[in-house]
């Protein structure tokens, strides 16, 4: 069954009441998975292709899909203007191709093929990722490490033409320089890169034994990287022209550090502020002091615990968090008690707490007080704070 049976919505996956953005956004999709570029040597797939090719000629040209509204399958594709340079409806047509598969779409029809010629000039080397780890410390101080970093360069030998003793290039047969080759596919003329020549027009009559003919080498290269002060987990710093070397000497790509920061010990960071939790003893809490607290620079800090602390009671130390990026200035730790209840007892600690469990009223424990009246009048009750 072909599309001028088949209904045209059908073939789109779209509603017969699809406004023309729906179409042709559909059409897209199809398109980009259909195409044979895309599935090489597919019977199935071409076929495929012409049909949403023929079924968007029609639906994006509002007249022609007014009158296939109205007569359905006795509408006449081949009636009209018809789907090529001029018609309607093609310049929309041809804009998604070109944006798809990188233009010379128009050029299948004017020319028989054409699109861009061969890849003669320089080329930009691809970008490089390198994945960094470091401690909180080292976020909060900055540093600079060395790391070595393997990367394509221009092989010597050869200059970076791939061509043995530097000899120069010959016209590739397969494409006679044109550095790309046509076939037929139906309705379309389709144009694909040269595969010999993978698009440069060129060949390569001999080699260069040092790159296999690639006109790059794989070396490491060691460099100095500086990290600032206040980074954060996920930065990535950018560094220029230390990717991979161009082909046929073309500038090089870029180097990207992605930064990791190590979880920490001690202290839990959220932007420029660390925050931690410090157990403080029992006695302590309850008559209050004094209490040295870490800091990220390895020094110490104090806090004053008031008397009868309970856990969870927060103390701000302003300034003493992280640096903040490209910044003198920096965050606060925020510090969380957690009073730590005695264990390992000997007999005279008992005795001692023991004594002092009697002679402790009920206004020592008032948070222990108001639960246990709250118990009582539920019980007697029922629960009061109930609706």
């Amino acid at each position: 069954m072909t599309a001028a049976t088949r209904d045209y919505y059908e073939i789109l996956g779209v509603a017969r009441d699809a406004d023309a953005a729906t179409i042709k956004s559909a059409f897209r999709k199809l398109a980009m998975k259909l195409h044979p570029d895309q599935n090489p040597g597919c019977k199935v797939s071409e076929d495929k292709f012409k049909e949403i090719g023929e079924a968007y000629s029609v639906l994006s040209d509002p007249e022609k899909r007014a009158q296939y509204d109205r007569f359905g399958k006795t509408f006449d594709v081949g009636g009209g203007p018809g789907f090529g340079p001029g018609a309607a409806g093609f310049n929309d047509f041809s804009d998604i191709f070109n944006e798809i598969f990188g233009g010379g779409f128009e050029d299948m029809f004017a020319r028989g093929g054409g699109g861009r010629g061969p890849r003669n000039g320089p080329e930009r080397g691809a970008d490089l990722r390198y994945d960094v780890e470091i401690t909180l410390e080292q976020a909060f101080k900055g540093m600079e490490r060395e790391i070595v970093v393997p990367r394509a360069q221009a092989c010597e030998p050869c200059a970076g033409t791939g061509s043995e003793g530097k000899a120069p290039l010959e016209t590739c047969r397969t494409c006679n320089g044109a550095g790309q080759v046509r076939a037929s596919q139906g309705m379309f003329r389709i144009v694909r890169t040269c595969p010999a020549c993978h698009g440069r027009g060129q060949a390569i009559k001999t080699p260069c034994k040092s790159c296999g003919g690639r006109g790059l080498t794989q070396k490491e290269r060691t460099l100095s990287v500086k990290i600032p002060a206040g980074v954060e987990d996920g930065t990535r710093i950018r560094l220029s022209g230390e990717g991979d070397s161009g082909l046929r000497n073309g500038p090089p790509g870029d180097l990207y550090l992605f930064l990791s920061v190590k979880p920490h010990s001690l202290f839990e960071r959220d932007g420029a502020d660390l925050y931690c939790r410090a157990p403080a003893p029992m006695c302590k809490a309850a008559l209050g002091g004094e209490m040295e607290i870490p800091t990220i620079e390895g020094e110490r800090t104090k806090i004053t615990i008031p008397a009868g602390a309970q856990t969870g009671r927060r103390f701000r130390i302003k300034g003493k968090g992280m640096t903040h990026l490209r910044s003198k200035e920096r965050g606060d730790l925020h510090v969380e008690l957690l009073v730590e209840t005695p264990v390992n007892l000997s007999a005279k600690q008992r005795k001692l707490l023991e004594e002092f469990a009697k002679d402790c009223g009920e206004e020592a424990h008032p948070q222990t007080q108001g639960f246990f009246d709250t118990v009582k009048k539920f019980f007697d009750n029922g629960d009061p704070l109930v609706r």
